[in-house]
Order: C-alpha cells, then sequence, then structure tokens
C-alpha cells in the first residue's frame, strides 16, 4: 500500500495536505509548520530547524507499521476499544521519535504527528474519527494481505 501526502498549504502555524491511497483521495490533514525538512537533510540540519512539537516531519517515505502499541494513546477509550492501541507508526524519521497517524483537530493535536479528518473549516479539520477509521480500515487489509505500507510526504508549494 504506497500512501501519498500531498502537503498543499502552509501559513507559518500549521500544514494542510491531502491523503492518498496511490490516486484515490481518502481525507485532508493537519500538521505543524513545514520547515522545509527533507529526509535527505543530515540529522544535525534537521535538529538545526526543527522546534519541538511544532514541526512537521521531513519530506521523504516512510514505512508504516500497525505493530507498535502507542504509549500515549493505547490506554485511552477510543483508542482501546478501536485497535487495542496499535495506532500506524513512521518508521525511521531522521530527527523525530513516535510520529503517529491519529486523530485531533487542528496542529496543537500534533507534536509533529499526522492529524487526519476533512479540511471543512480554516486552520482545522473535522471528522477526524471517521478518517481515522477508514485509513486504519484500509492499512489493516493491507497489512492482512501482506502489504508494505509507506508513505510519501510531499510539498505543493514552492
Amino acid at each position: 500500500m504506497k500512501l501519498t501526502l500531498k502537503r498543499t498549504f502552509n501559513n507559518g502555524k500549521y500544514t494542510i495536505g491531502h491523503l492518498y491511497n496511490g490516486s484515490t483521495y481518502i481525507c485532508d490533514t493537519i500538521e505543524d509548520v513545514d520547515r522545509d525538512l527533507s529526509s535527505d537533510d543530515s540529522v544535525d540540519a534537521i535538529k538545526a530547524k526543527k522546534v519541538y512539537s511544532q514541526t512537521a516531519i521531513p519530506r521523504g517515505t516512510y514505512e508504516v507499521t500497525l505493530n507498535v502499541v502507542s504509549p500515549k494513546f493505547y490506554n485511552r477509550p477510543y483508542y482501546k476499544a478501536f485497535c487495542k492501541g496499535y495506532m500506524p507508526r513512521l518508521l525511521n524519521v531522521k530527527g523525530f521519535d513516535g510520529i503517529l497517524i491519529h486523530r485531533g483537530t487542528t496542529e496543537r493535536d500534533s507534536a509533529g504527528c499526522i492529524i487526519v479528518g476533512y479540511n471543512k473549516v480554516k486552520g482545522q479539520v473535522v471528522n477526524s474519527t471517521e478518517a481515522f477509521e477508514k485509513l486504519y480500515n484500509l492499512m489493516k487489509i493491507a497489512k492482512l494481505k501482506g502489504e508494505k505500507i509507506t508513505i510519501e510526504i510531499q510539498k505543493l508549494w514552492k
């Protein structure tokens, strides 16, 4: 399964994007500020630009696993009931640790993670639970089929 996150808007406070499975639109995203980081940058260069809990992860391609229980979310009632705390986690993100895809409303819910929903309100996403369940179920099917799950993060502005 190849996910693509196309970041479309960055205003210095948050970043909006569209998430696709191949060419099929899944939902929108909101993240922290895109500080023009790339997975090709050195860890030192990333850390020099990164503002803790206020920076979107570097553009690039990452493997995503559903095999890790989130220490932050595993005991929250929704995640405990829906996925037993097994959250989509991006692997090997330079300069970042514990990057998840999860529910939320604004970049304040992010701390570097990717928040899914629908960008119907300026500066936030709505119907995040619906978007998360749609994405998670697609990923779970891919995992059951033995497919590797990746996400490529792109920036669409200059």
